[in-house]
């Protein structure tokens, strides 16, 4: 992959909706889904592979984890996001919110991740004390 995406790869970037990302324009902006607006996964793991090979290790986890992540709806994912915030949870529900990430979701990357918070927040007392 080489960067930019849209001019390298021959018309393969799609948006969530699985339109491809050419065919989206001002012309085309009435007939325009709020998914024809979503970035895809496969977009978002070029782009991590466009990362990688600049150097820009961080940068592609990040967006690896963001490819995974587009599997999981919204509300789930809102709900994610405030379970890992400090406090808010204990190591057995992080625990569990990784197992769902890599059973129902494939989100691998994404799960390690949540598991090594865990570890982080028991080692600095910031999960959910219990009552």
């Amino acid at each position: 992959m080489t960067y930019p995406l849209l001019e390298n790869t021959n018309g393969d970037l799609r948006a969530a909706s699985g339109r491809q990302a050419e065919a989206i324009g001002l012309d085309t902006l009435a007939e325009l889904s709020p998914a024809d607006l979503q970035i895809g996964a496969d977009t978002l793991r070029a782009q991590a592979a466009v990362a990688q090979q600049a150097g820009f290790t961080q940068l592609a986890e990040n967006l690896t984890r963001a490819a995974e992540l587009t599997a999981v709806p919204n509300e789930e994912l809102l709900h994610m996001y405030e379970i890992m915030r400090p406090g808010r949870s204990t190591y057995e529900q992080l625990q569990a919110m990784a197992t769902t990430l890599e059973t129902q979701y494939n989100a691998t990357t994404t799960a390690a991740m949540v598991r090594e918070a865990a570890a982080v927040y028991q080692q600095r007392n910031l999960l959910k004390r219990q009552r």
